[in-house]
């Protein structure tokens, strides 16, 4: 019989991991409180269309990575390989608008996309992100901007970088292509598969490829889209340098970074994690004020970004930012026997309601067990009820932090763990 494991390129969040993700969901839920932005959850799957109409036809997501199957209906539908389109999807369905201007999003789920698995990069993967939906003025760009970087700054990260880019409007990235391909036209043969397939169809992912050949290519040969900005492009993108001046976020201009899917205009930024390697894009983003209306959706603008949580873990753990106690718990409670059962449990419950943490032994081990694993467990303090301890309603609490014992009430439990909290 066939033994069962994950898919490749997926992977279990198991129990003994699990506090490292839960580090950062808290950070990004104190940080999206901050600037008052709004939850939204989206379905997991969608219609292909829209993915095909958002994310762009030509694009890698679309014709190489999605997931893509027919349900019993007949109907195409494809499990999500990003969210800003469902998102957008979203808000043109239940007509945000009606509601407030502006909208300020923000989202944390599963996505999925059939690449090659390395590290940081899994075929079901998780990203969070935010979207502004309803202004177009370069303010929501910086906004946006610093909203991303206020999270690895909380979270502690000191190996990162702030990049960011114009593009430009719809008309300016059209001219800009044009230009591009004309310019690179006698290196076209010299580029690799990939990009020659690419130079027709979405010309500005040659800036991400990875091949050095390529990559010399583009920095030899390649006009700085900078230089080709409309004056009102040059306009919106100084203004939002000089609000992230003004806010003392550090960046560099980047005129490669381009962002390769359809929907982007004007800005786009990426923060890289300098310690990463190859695969150094903790985050990525821009502003798109095309995508709504060809959904089929009011003209609207829309700035935002998706980072990914694999990635960042990544980060986190080469600067040593998971401190080894996060996983452990308040109390461990070690009963001798089914009567101290009988204690233990209720007061464990007055515990937890009281807002600790309390684990309480199950298996009726030996005291000398118990106390081992709640060792391995990172239990902060440990406490054994037995036959004196019931009779006297008294126990003695042990603190892992220095070992010290205390003899104490019941009642005085909690009192003595929020002491040494």
């Amino acid at each position: 019989m066939q033994e069962l494991k994950n898919i490749k390129g997926t992977h279990d969040i198991l129990p003994t991991g699990i506090a490292k993700w839960q580090k950062i969901e808290k950070v990004l839920q104190k940080v999206f409180t901050a600037f008052c932005y709004k939850e939204i959850r989206t379905p997991v799957f969608e219609n292909t269309a829209l993915f095909a109409r958002g994310v762009g036809e030509f694009s890698d997501i679309v014709s190489k990575e999605m997931y893509t199957f027919n349900d019993k209906g007949g109907e195409s539908l494809t499990l999500r390989p990003e969210l800003t389109a469902p998102v957008a999807r979203s808000y043109i369905q239940h007509h945000f608008w009606q509601d407030a201007p502006v909208h300020k999003l923000w989202y944390l789920g599963p996505l999925f996309r059939q690449e090659r698995p390395q590290a940081g990069r899994q075929r079901q993967f998780h990203q969070y992100g935010v979207e502004v939906i309803g202004s177009s003025l370069p303010e929501a760009d910086a906004e946006v901007i610093a909203l991303a970087y206020s999270i690895y700054r909380e979270l502690g990260l000191k190996n990162f970088a702030l990049h960011i880019n114009s593009i430009g409007s719809t008309d300016t990235r059209k001219n800009y292509t044009d230009l591009l391909q004309k310019t690179l036209e006698a290196q076209r043969q010299d580029l690799c598969d990939t990009c020659k397939q690419r130079f027709d169809v979405n010309i500005l992912r040659l800036f991400d490829c990875k091949n050095p050949g390529c990559a010399q290519i583009m920095k030899n040969h390649a006009p700085s889209i900078l230089d080709h900005l409309s004056r009102e492009d040059a306009e919106h993108f100084t203004r939002v340098r000089e609000l992230l001046d003004a806010m003392m976020i550090p960046y560099e201009v980047n005129p490669a970074l381009v962002r390769g899917l359809d929907y982007y205009t004007r800005t786009t930024f990426e923060i890289k994690g300098t310690a990463l390697g190859a695969q150094d894009a903790l985050c990525g983003g821009g502003r798109y004020d095309n995508l709504l209306r060809e959904l089929d959706g009011p003209d609207t603008p829309a700035v935002g970004f998706a980072a990914g949580m694999e990635r960042l873990i990544l980060a986190m753990e080469a600067e040593g930012l998971f401190a080894e106690d996060e996983e452990g718990m308040d109390l461990y409670l070690a009963p001798m026997d089914s009567r101290a059962l009988d204690t233990a449990m209720p007061l464990a419950q007055s515990l937890r309601e009281a807002g600790y943490s309390v684990y309480v032994d199950l298996l009726g081990r030996s005291v000398k067990a118990m106390l081992r694993e709640a060792n391995r467990k990172k239990a902060r303090h440990t406490a054994v009820i037995g036959e004196d301890e019931i009779k006297n309603r008294r126990l003695q609490l042990k603190s892992m932090f220095n070992n010290s014992v205390s003899t104490l009430p019941f009642e005085a439990l909690a009192d003595a763990l929020i002491n040494e909290k």
